[in-house]
């Protein structure tokens, strides 16, 4: 420790030689790298020196260690420094003595003075109301739909009288009935934080937190399904349209909120402007909260350029009442309440709100969305971000001189498919803290001068907030905004769910599947394609897209039309000429597999020229002129056969294999050119639609029907490969892998050629998976996405048992074959048993069967079902068949092993023919089918392992990968196929 100086006076500032080079960093820079730091690390560093002693003894620095390193439940050992070390689980010896903590004089922080404020005030003082929000008893649905509804909050009384919630939901006796039920905490950490509501009792007496942990817990109605009894949703917010949805696949919605004294939630708009209801049940709230497009004071709003998330840089509901909130003037405070027990506050689409708990608070409150704010819902979803950024900041979203460029392109309504070259932005918006230029804000640009920010006269208006819709990005091939409530492929099965379920609502769904999804465009384009092949126009149920795949596709009377679009032009070329070729080969050598695939009526490519548009019919052979000259086909491809067959697609996806999402973004960019296919419709259902009214005969019926078809898949003859195609992939090899960790495989190994782009390609993948992981994040493990490239190879000729064969040919213990790569519950076709189908190999191809449902009959109980058609196979590649399991298994059997065992039966084919294989280097793990078939799901492009984890949630706690590996994919180790 650093000695005082005898010789001052009084006590010196011992901060310069305590901190040494540090003492030019602030004490919040000082204590926010620190959070860094390992507790052990910290530990250390609080041995370095009196200033650095205190730092590294801050609570909400142990709080924030933590919550970091948890592995399982929370259990709150009455400081944040004790619990973090027996989190550690260090031996007894270790634990730190029962001694008092050192002081020093010398130093002092207002940082850390407000710090300690916050955590030790009391909210006596909040009780006043000077509340602006009405209260209202007894309110109609009529007058709440013309008053309240869309414009703005209300505070109702009388809603939850009669629910049991309103006399049991108190601490003792949630207590009593729920003491050992987990629940989840609503931190700011990325991991998900459970702690058995006892210990949250504990730690609720104990804490002295500035920002205490608080539960806000969207999944108690499944662990604690008992309080789902206990109340009901008001009739006011009975509207929701996403009870379409089932529970598994709807997002978050509803959430028990339980916190103590100076909890909250910061400064936030709700998820795809959602309106919400929120009740509270005991202890007093207060509200803030401010119109749409009105950004409070000391937040900041991040909206970035490429996939449009909305991050908000908030301080804590505490911290904004304290520090804020009395800085500001009267004109500029928020409208504000104290909600009391058993009221009820509704909070409209957009609006900014705060809360913070005065005592201890419990509450439930769910999110809706409704015919008033659907369109806003869409929008928000919609690609692009500089409506996003006008959603939550209003016209201070816009930097000087945008809002004029933007008003120039607004109402152009040119269809321009040209596409400017994006780098990742962020826009920050900022609302002066305490200290700023006063003048910073509020006058930023022109266009503020136009609109008067601070006095709301912003028009929150889904007129006006679609101008700013990037009219260049597509919903289909733009990065998708992992900020969204949810997937691109949830949006697109709710809005179709919405449009067979709600036929009243057409006129609105379309609205809104238009600014969500360009809609309109597609359905002109669907109307040309219609037109030149002579096929009915659409009809009012068939002018929106289906189903989740990721282009356009749509049912029509007799048939089904799907536009390529996803990854944009190329990867549009290549999935089609891919599939032409496949249609092609599955009869040229009378492949089974034919019969049980649509047949394909028509196909072709479609552009935009000179504001026309123009059809020219494509079978996959030959570069149609329109292709030419789009700049996409190296010379050499332009030949006859299949230009955009499967092998030129490998060299695709090799060169596209590990790029960022603003690369891939950058390079599926619009052409006004859209490939397209016409197949036979098919009578029947989805095995999507079916699933829950399957009897089990029926669903293992299926399992031996994929396990068939799937073998044919794999035994189908590959194209012959023109070794030549590969030679410029070859040039780029050797510059590609200097730091990739390829010397196992090198260039010139004599390795089959289509062997080796597969490896290459999964090394370009490996390259970064602890990124791409981290991105995907909950509900993968923090602790294994540390553990994953320990765990998967650096080489890949060990993983597919790669040895020397004849003539030093290196060999692989697999045939390389077709794969489907996508086999999930939508593109699975079933048909009612009665009808006669064709379940043998050797029968007659008779044409698809029509039942009387024409698709469309809803009647499913008590029928039996049977399947008939594989759908969809525009992602076909080339590889190791071991990977079409992957969605099979996760997807349609939902992890079930008897049904994988059934699947299995059928399908007869080894995954390795281990007889050829010499002995293999590296230990027993590379033998085991279920570590390959893990580190595909590791790699795979669709976060796979967000699936894993999501079906196996025991799982989540899992000290190893191997441990998820040998319970997900266990069974295969006992396969051994027949040869």
């Amino acid at each position: 420790m650093d000695e005082p100086d005898a010789q001052t006076l009084g006590p010196r500032d011992r901060r310069t030689d305590a901190l040494g080079d540090l003492s030019v960093l602030p004490d919040e820079t000082v204590c926010a790298i620190l959070e860094y730091l390992t507790p052990r690390d910290v530990a250390r560093f609080a041995c370095v020196s009196s200033v650095m002693y205190i730092l590294c003894n801050e609570e909400p620095l142990w709080m924030s260690l933590c919550l970091k390193s948890l592995n399982g439940p929370l259990q709150y050992k009455g400081s944040w420094k004790k619990t973090a070390l027996y989190v550690e689980h260090l031996p007894s010896e270790y634990e730190e003595p029962c001694r008092k903590p050192l002081y020093f004089d010398g130093f002092n922080s207002l940082f850390l003075y407000r710090r300690l404020y916050r955590s030790n005030t009391t909210l006596d003082g909040f009780s006043f109301d000077k509340g602006t929000v009405e209260r209202k008893e007894d309110l109609s649905l009529e007058e709440f739909y013309h008053q309240y509804e869309g414009k703005k909050p209300v505070l109702v009384t009388g809603l939850a009288d009669n629910w049991p919630a309103r006399h049991a939901w108190t601490t003792d006796q949630l207590l009593l009935n729920y003491g050992d039920t987990a629940f989840r905490i609503s931190q700011k950490s990325a991991q998900k934080i459970l702690m058995k509501f006892k210990d949250y009792v504990s730690y609720m007496k104990l804490q002295h937190d500035e920002d205490p942990l608080y539960i806000f817990d969207d999944k108690f109605g499944e662990v604690a399904p008992g309080l789902l009894k206990d109340y009901s949703v008001p009739h006011l917010f009975q509207e929701d349209f996403f009870d379409v949805l089932g529970r598994d696949e709807r997002p978050p919605f509803r959430w028990l909120i339980i916190g103590p004294e100076r909890s909250g939630a910061s400064w936030h708009v709700d998820p795809a402007l959602t309106s919400a209801w929120n009740t509270l049940l005991c202890g007093r709230k207060r509200w803030a909260l401010y119109p749409p497009g009105r950004v409070p004071m000391g937040v900041t709003v991040h909206v970035n350029d490429e996939d449009g998330d909305v991050n908000v840089e908030t301080p804590s509901s505490l911290q904004w009442w304290l520090d804020f909130y009395p800085l500001l003037a009267d004109e500029d405070k928020p409208i504000e309440c104290t909600q009391l027990p058993g009221e009820t506050i509704f909070v409209p689409s957009g609006w900014w709100h705060c809360v913070l708990n005065l005592e201890t608070t419990i509450a439930v409150t769910q999110n809706f969305a409704n015919s008033k704010n659907f369109e806003f819902v869409c929008l928000d979803m919609a690609p692009g971000y500089q409506h996003k950024g006008v959603c939550r900041a209003g016209l201070l979203a816009f930097g000087e001189g945008s809002f004029e460029d933007a008003d120039k392109n607004i109402f152009s309504g040119e269809d321009d498919c040209s596409y400017s070259e994006l780098t990742r932005k962020e826009k920050r918006v900022r609302i002066q803290k305490p200290g700023d230029d006063p003048n910073f804000e509020g006058t930023i640009t022109s266009a503020s001068k136009r609109y008067n920010v601070w006095k709301q006269d912003f028009s929150y208006d889904i007129n006006f907030l679609s101008m700013f819709l990037d009219k260049e990005r597509d919903h289909y091939n733009s990065p998708w905004s992992l900020g969204n409530c949810m997937g691109q492929r949830e949006m697109r099965e709710w809005l179709s769910r919405l449009w067979v379920g709600k036929p009243g609502m057409r006129e609105l769904i379309w609205k809104g599947a238009c600014l969500a999804l360009n809609a309109d465009k597609w359905l002109e384009r669907l109307t040309e394609i219609c037109a030149f092949h002579d096929l009915p126009s659409p009809s009012d149920d068939d002018r929106l897209p289906i189903g989740t795949g990721s282009n356009p596709v749509y049912l029509m009377e007799n048939h089904v039309i799907k536009i390529f679009v996803e990854g944009g032009l190329e990867d549009s070329l290549y999935g089609i000429g891919t599939e032409l070729e496949f249609y092609n080969l599955l009869h040229k050598v009378n492949s089974p597999l034919k019969n049980y695939i649509p047949d394909v009526l028509a196909s072709g490519i479609l552009y935009l020229e000179n504001g026309s548009y123009t059809v020219v019919p494509w079978d996959g052979k030959g570069v149609p002129d329109v292709i030419s000259k789009s700049n996409l086909v190296p010379e050499k491809c332009k030949v006859d056969g299949y230009p955009f067959g499967v092998w030129n697609k490998k060299q695709i996806e090799y060169r596209k294999a590990g790029m960022s999402m603003h690369e891939l973004s950058s390079s599926a960019r619009c052409s006004g050119i859209w490939p397209y296919i016409v197949t036979k419709r098919c009578k029947g259902k989805i095995f999507a639609q079916l699933r829950d009214g399957l009897s089990w005969e029926d669903t293992l019926s299926l399992a031996s029907f994929l396990g068939e078809k799937l073998r044919n898949l794999h035994l189908l003859p590959l194209p012959p490969l023109d070794y030549s195609i590969f030679s410029d992939f070859e040039q780029h090899l050797e510059l590609a892998y200097i730091n990739c960790h390829m010397e196992a495989v090198p260039n010139n190994s004599n390795i089959q050629v289509e062997w080796e782009i597969f490896i290459k390609t999964l090394m370009k993948k490996r390259k970064d998976v602890t990124s791409r992981l981290s991105k995907w994040g909950d509900p993968i493990p923090n602790t294994l996405i540390e553990k994953v490239d320990e765990y998967i190879p650096d080489d890949f000729a060990n993983l597919l048992n790669i040895f020397e064969g004849e003539n030093g040919l290196k060999k692989v213990c697999k045939p390389c074959s077709w794969i489907h790569t996508d086999i999930m519950d939508d593109n699975i076709h079933m048909e009612p048993s009665s009808v006669t189908l064709r379940l043998s190999e050797n029968a007659e191809h008779d044409g698809l069967v029509d039942d009387a449902s024409n698709g469309h009959d809803d009647g499913l109980k008590g029928k039996s079902w049977c399947p008939s058609y594989i759908l969809d196979f525009s992602d076909l590649s080339v590889g190791d068949p071991i990977m079409d399991l992957i969605p099979i298994y996760l997807d349609v059997f939902r992890g079930d092993p008897n049904l994988l065992k059934h699947f299995l039966k059928s399908y007869k084919l080894p995954f390795r023919r281990m007889s050829e294989c010499e002995s293999v280097e590296g230990g027993d793990k590379f033998g085991r089918l279920s570590y390959l078939t893990m580190c595909y799901c590791i790699l795979h492009d669709e976060n796979i392992l967000g699936a894993i984890f999501g079906i196996w949630k025991e799982l989540r706690t899992a000290k190893s990968w191997e441990e998820v590996e040998l319970a997900v994919w266990g069974e295969l180790n006992n396969y051994k196929g027949f040869p």
